[in-house]
């Protein structure tokens, strides 16, 4: 048994307040620095302990680096890293080049893997500064598809203000900070 009313307005109020209401829950979220992991690049020591070092042999779990596979495949004289204006992804003409020479060399070895790092500096918002350095990324990304590499090869991710290449809070550090990175894998 249905009932009917006799105000279909009140219907179709309601369901405006619960779409007006659901709709203002996605940006009332803030985030707390202090709660966000955040990476430390300090390096750590591990001393002492009856291991290697009293049988005479090092138990280092640290895989050494082939230098010569990455001279020989020319990517170690290539430049990585592409800067960026203030609040922008677009990639400035000065950059150019990078990209088009990480573009020739990822055309060349389809088996070539690159993850692009977008950063930005410090000012901002947390949530704002990562959905910049993901532009920044994907316009990367984008160029280099664009002259030659395959999607496949390619990953975009964002470290937002979080890793910056250079510490201080003037124009100068912050123009370092404000870059994307050019990663092979």
């Amino acid at each position: 048994m249905r009932v009917q009313t006799s105000r279909p307005w009140l219907h179709g109020l309601c369901v405006l307040a619960a779409t007006v209401s659901l709709a203002g829950c996605g940006s009332s979220v803030k985030l707390d620095d202090k709660q966000a992991p955040v990476e430390s690049r300090t390096p750590t020591s591990v001393t002492g302990g009856a291991g290697g070092a009293a049988s005479g042999t090092s138990q280092s779990q640290v895989a050494s680096v082939d230098l010569s596979k990455s001279a020989a495949d020319g990517t170690s004289t290539l430049a990585r890293v592409v800067y960026f204006d203030f609040d922008s992804f677009v990639i400035k003409d000065e950059f150019r080049p990078v990209v088009e020479s990480n573009a020739k060399v990822l055309g060349a070895d389809r088996k070539k893997h690159m993850v692009i790092e977008g950063h930005t500096d410090e000012r901002g918002g947390r949530e704002y500064n990562l959905a910049l350095g993901q532009k920044r990324a994907e316009a990367v990304a984008k160029s280099l598809a664009l002259l030659g590499a395959t999607d496949g090869q390619l990953e975009a991710v964002s470290f937002g203000k979080e890793r910056p290449a250079v510490q201080g809070s003037d124009e100068a550090a912050w123009a370092k900070n404000r870059r994307a990175e050019l990663v092979y894998r």
